[in-house]
């Protein structure tokens, strides 16, 4: 017995909830952009700079005691992070760790250098036994380059998606997919702005993949939706929309469901350092989803779209005749 989501044939008025969904999507990403003005985002050293320092011990060491210690260094900003390993806590071989993050001391790179060897002295005499695993150092005017081709990477990312569906498509179609990608990346930086989880370069990864993700989800779509308008001449948009979402459901939800038990797993029992990488993209993939069916297409249902692709622009048709996938 195959394992099914949905029914093989489903009769969903997707457009029937339209005010509802856009006012929702509306309202999350007004309050995403609130939230990333008002709020921010935790940068980590990447964008930030400065210097983390993974540390192990064989005996659990509180938190405090880590910031107590470091305190006394009058070091400015320093946070530090216990990091669990599930696997290792099943199999009894568990080791403490943690993530030490120190802010930029000044531009000179020998000034932090000083500093490392500094707090990792202290921490060798107030836990002998400790060992430091890994040290990154990252400085300001790296940090400032960083953030630059992060930006620029996500917006050569969704200009190249916008190029693509318009080739592929029409321009109608481009605009309702770039507006989907829009909204989960305004989406994506503002559940990170609330729930204060570190934004590095792995999340500005993270959100090129959902990029990536969300536009597979769409084209899927719009392909259906093309070959429905071909097909039904004389139906309605909105009725060749509701046709096409609801022929490629069952494809959608399984690609989605079968992603986000991998990504989960990946949450759960992935360690502390992947963490904000495996949140952004289970978020990513649930966003994308709905953005796919409920702003993509509504989208494309405003902004209406040519009927008959066997004639140019100039007579009601499309002057992309001969472009096909």
């Amino acid at each position: 017995m195959r394992l099914k989501l949905v029914p093989e044939t489903t009769n969903i008025d997707f457009f029937r909830f339209v005010p509802i969904t856009f006012g929702i999507s509306a309202v999350a990403a007004v309050a995403s952009i609130v939230l990333f003005f008002l709020v921010g985002l935790n940068y980590g050293i990447d964008f930030r700079g400065g210097t983390v320092i993974m540390t192990e011990t064989e005996e659990e060491v509180p938190i405090g005691e880590y910031r107590d210690i470091l305190g006394t260094l009058d070091l400015g900003d320093i946070a530090v992070t216990e990091i669990s390993d599930p696997a290792a806590q099943l199999t009894g071989d568990e080791q403490f760790s943690a993530l030490i993050r120190i802010e930029q001391q000044g531009d000179d790179p020998a000034s932090q250098n000083v500093v490392i060897v500094e707090v990792q002295q202290t921490l060798s005499e107030a836990f002998p036994g400790i060992l430091f695993l890994s040290t990154e150092s990252v400085g300001a005017k790296v940090s400032g380059e960083l953030v630059q081709a992060g930006i620029l990477a996500v917006v050569l990312a969704i200009g190249a998606v916008l190029f693509y569906i318009w080739l592929r498509f029409e321009w109608q179609f481009s605009v309702g997919a770039v507006a989907a990608l829009i909204h989960d990346v305004i989406l994506t930086i503002g559940v990170f702005a609330l729930v204060g989880l570190e934004f590095n370069l792995a999340i500005v990864a993270a959100i090129l993949t959902i990029v990536g993700y969300s536009l597979n989800d769409t084209v899927v779509v719009f392909d259906r939706v093309r070959e429905n308008l071909r097909r039904y001449k004389t139906k309605p948009l909105k009725d060749v929309l509701n046709l096409s979402i609801n022929e490629t459901l069952s494809r959608t939800l399984m690609t989605s469901v079968t992603t986000l038990i991998a990504l989960i797993s990946l949450y759960v029992l992935g360690g502390e350092v992947i963490r904000g990488f495996t949140f952004a993209m289970i978020w990513g993939v649930i966003v994308g989803t709905y953005s796919s069916i409920f702003v993509a297409s509504a989208v494309l249902l405003r902004l209406d779209v040519k009927r008959d692709w066997s004639k140019d622009d100039s007579k009601g048709g499309t002057q992309f005749a001969n472009i096909d996938a």
